[in-house]
């Protein structure tokens, strides 16, 4: 039984339609994601889904008794608890429980041998240990450490936590809750890559069903059985994670052609047959053929191609409402034809290009016994390295281990605390700075561009602004009224003119949807010169990077790994089995069960 059900579900504010005529369910262990380019309404969906927001028409039902969590991309906390206060919270059942046993306990003290109390303790400790009601804290501890908390942030009061933290705090409430179906809308947005990797293993274990919109490609391939595709075409359901999601698309959207190619061609030939014996001695049949085709064409036109896929003129005649009936006249009919287009699924995406007009030398950078970080705090050191010409280098580590302090060191911001750093010759830096610091708030998008210095027009300024999305009266916005993701677009706008040789991007994909990811990647692989960026992207980094550049805290070093993210990945696992002993022991009895496969999702 579906956790989840909605029927045509739309959603529109004023006089604009956000979605119109969704049907989705949602089975219990389902492992879905909803992708779509940003600004189709996703997070719309899931608003309406989780009971956050009501939908225009439609209607969503919840199977009775099942529970939903629901994590927005930006938490906010009424309470002022503190971090562990709040998880506990998520507890609330185990602690009556925990609290009436005491109370039993106390009762027991005083009447040892009184049946109906020990039956009841009986009874409600066999409930509570069955709960987990003994190893609850250290869950508590192992969601919090997972996320990226550390047992001091747990006594930090809630409103004393940056953005990032309270969303993770409330996806560490929801994980303990356990909900029957938890809908999670960009949840990796403020993790590292540690914490990304932690709540894949968590939600693969989760028994419940998961409901995700997420631009993390690679989580999407790792957590993911069904996609759910949101485009101006409709809403359409993939089975599989991301990879096959693509792959399949591919392939429907060439079916999709054909059948358009096909239909076309009969209907073309069936207008040749009209044109020439409608005035003939086959003008009957000709008259009969126009009628015919004119009612095709209208229900195209009203329900597109799909829309009359395999069904019958009745159907057809049902969904599209009252059709006009009247024939065309024969030139009306060739017009209203000739209209008719392929239909395309490519999304409108950033046109993003980046070239180095000149060759670099062959030693892009070099360091030795270098020192990096503050005065008062050394941040991580490293031995050797070198970055040659055309390389990739991924730098990775938790967030404040130092990623973004290595690059200002690169760029002389910051001067190490020790050891040699140098840079090779005839290089041209291009710098994707992560909080676009460099971009100023008080200047209008034009005047952004403009400062780079290129000595282009206005009207070049305002091609090249449109090639990144952004249209008319956009151009004369200031900047500091763009959302993250206008002002990563814009960055990647002006960074696109520099010339650049050697680019040093501290998270280039952050805010971009999965089509804009898509481009940055392409455009990336293509440079013809060198690149070292700070990423929590792993499906960009293993498609381009050549070294792993790791940062471990613990150690505070560098570790430098010749070779992609997935061979990377592959020694850090052959590293972390552990070698059996002669005698390996048994099987531990509380291995927590696999999740049975998720039942196929409706396409209605």
């Amino acid at each position: 039984m579906p956790i989840v059900t909605a029927s045509n579900l739309s959603q529109s504010y004023g006089p604009d339609d956000i979605f119109t005529g969704i049907n989705i369910s949602i089975p219990q262990k389902a492992r879905a994601a909803v992708v779509g380019p940003n600004g189709i309404g996703k997070t719309t969906l899931l608003r309406i889904l989780a009971g956050e927001e009501t939908p225009a028409s439609g209607n969503v039902h919840v199977a009775r008794g099942a529970k939903l969590g629901y994590l927005p991309q930006e938490a906010s906390f009424k309470a002022t608890h503190t971090l562990w206060e709040e998880c506990l919270t998520a507890l609330e059942v185990l602690r009556n429980k925990e609290a009436e046993l005491a109370r039993l306990e106390a009762q027991l003290s005083e009447q040892p041998q009184n049946e109906d109390i020990l039956a009841q303790y009986g009874k409600l400790q066999a409930e509570f240990d069955h709960m987990g009601g003994y190893t609850y804290e250290t869950r508590i501890q192992q969601v919090l450490s997972g996320l990226g908390f550390t047992k001091e942030d747990y006594s930090l009061p809630l409103p004393r936590l940056s953005g990032g933290q309270r969303t993770r705090a409330l996806l560490a409430r929801l994980l303990l809750s356990i909900p029957d179906l938890l809908i999670l809308d960009e949840p990796t947005n403020h993790l590292d890559i540690e914490a990304v990797e932690w709540l894949e293993s968590y939600l693969r274990d989760w028994e419940g069903a998961v409901l995700i919109v997420s631009h993390d490609r690679y989580f999407l391939d790792r957590v993911v059985s069904y996609i759910y595709e949101m485009s101006g075409f409709g809403f359409e359901t993939y089975r599989g994670n991301y990879s096959a999601y693509l792959h399949h698309r591919e392939e429907r959207w060439e079916e999709r052609k054909q059948f358009v190619k096909t239909e076309l061609a009969r209907m073309e030939k069936e207008l040749v047959f009209i044109r020439k014996h409608i005035a003939g001695q086959r003008g009957q049949m000709a008259k009969g053929k126009l009628s015919r085709l004119s009612r095709q064409i209208n229900a195209i036109e009203v329900l597109g191609f799909d829309g009359i896929r395999s069904k019958t003129w009745s159907r057809i005649a049902f969904e599209a409402g009252s059709l006009d009936r009247k024939p065309m006249r024969v030139e009306e009919a060739a017009q209203r034809l000739k209209a008719l287009t392929i239909p395309d699924n490519r999304i409108q995406k950033v046109g993003l290009s980046i070239r180095a007009r000149q060759r670099s030398g062959n030693i892009v950078m070099r360091a030795k016994d270098l020192i990096v970080g503050y005065p008062s705090k050394t941040l991580f050191k490293l031995d050797d390295l070198e970055l040659r010409r055309l390389e990739c280098a991924a730098l990775i580590g938790p967030n404040g281990s130092g990623k973004t302090t290595f690059l200002r060191t690169i760029l002389d911001h910051i001067k190490p605390l020790s050891g040699e750093l140098s840079l090779g010759a005839s290089l041209k830096l291009g710098y994707f700075a992560q909080a676009h610091e460099d971009l100023n708030p008080n200047l209008t998008l034009i005047e952004e561009i403009d400062k780079v210095g290129t000595g282009m027009l206005e009207k070049d300024i305002r091609k090249h602004l449109g090639r990144f999305l952004f249209s008319g009266d956009e151009h004369y916005k200031k900047v500091s009224v763009l959302s993250g993701g206008e002002r990563g677009r814009l960055a990647l706008a002006k960074l696109s003119l520099l010339d650049a040789n050697f680019l040093l991007l501290d998270e280039p994909s952050n805010h971009l949807d999965i089509p804009g990811q898509e481009v940055l990647q392409q455009v990336l692989a293509e440079f013809d010169g060198t690149i070292l960026m700070v990423s929590h992207d792993r499906y960009l980094i293993d498609a381009l990077a050549t070294q792993i550049w790791a940062i471990d805290t613990e150690s505070k070093i560098l570790e430098i790994f010749e070779g992609t993210y997935s061979a990377y990945k592959g020694i850090q696992k052959e590293e972390q089995i552990p070698i059996p002993k002669e005698q390996p022991p048994p099987p531990s009895q509380d291995k927590v069960p696999q999740p049975q496969k998720a039942n196929p999702l409706s396409k209605h």
